[in-house]
C-alpha cells in the first residue's frame, strides 16, 4: 500500500508542466469538496469561497488510506485553511500538507488555477 501512497507527490505552482482542466467551477459545492480523477491519481478539489480561493490535494487520508478526504470538513485553525478527514479526524493544512494534528503523516497538495470559469489542476506528469 506504501507504493500507493507514493505516487501522490507535491506539486508547486512554479514547477507545474501541466495543467488539467479539471471540471467547470459550478461542479464544485461552495465551501465544500469534490473528487477528480487525473490517470490513476484520486484528487480532492476544494472551492473555499469563504476566502475566495480553491485548494487540491489527494483525496487519499494517509492514516488509513482511505480515499475520502474530497468529503471532508474545510475550516480554519489559527488562519491556516485546513481539510478535516471526515472517518479519524485528522487535519490536514490546504497550503502545505502538514497534518496540524503534529502527527507524521502529511497530504501531498497541488496549485489551482481558474480560467474561463474552468477548474485546472497543476501536475509535473
Amino acid at each position: 500500500m506504501e507504493s500507493f501512497l507514493e505516487q501522490y507527490v507535491t506539486v508547486n505552482a512554479n514547477d507545474t508542466l501541466h495543467w488539467y482542466k479539471a471540471a467547470s467551477i459550478t461542479d464544485f459545492p461552495r465551501d465544500g469538496g469534490a473528487c477528480i480523477k487525473y490517470k490513476e491519481k484520486q484528487i480532492a478539489v476544494f472551492n473555499f469561497s469563504m476566502r475566495n480561493k480553491w485548494y487540491a490535494c489527494q483525496n487519499l487520508c494517509p492514516h488509513k488510506m482511505e480515499m475520502v478526504l474530497a468529503r471532508g470538513i474545510i475550516g480554519d485553525a489559527n488562519n491556516i485553511p485546513k481539510v478535516v478527514c471526515p472517518l479519524h479526524k485528522r487535519n490536514f493544512s490546504l497550503d502545505t500538507g502538514e497534518n496540524l494534528n503534529g502527527e507524521e503523516e502529511s497530504i501531498t497538495i497541488y496549485p489551482v488555477k481558474i480560467e474561463d470559469g474552468f477548474v485546472y489542476i497543476g501536475f509535473q506528469d
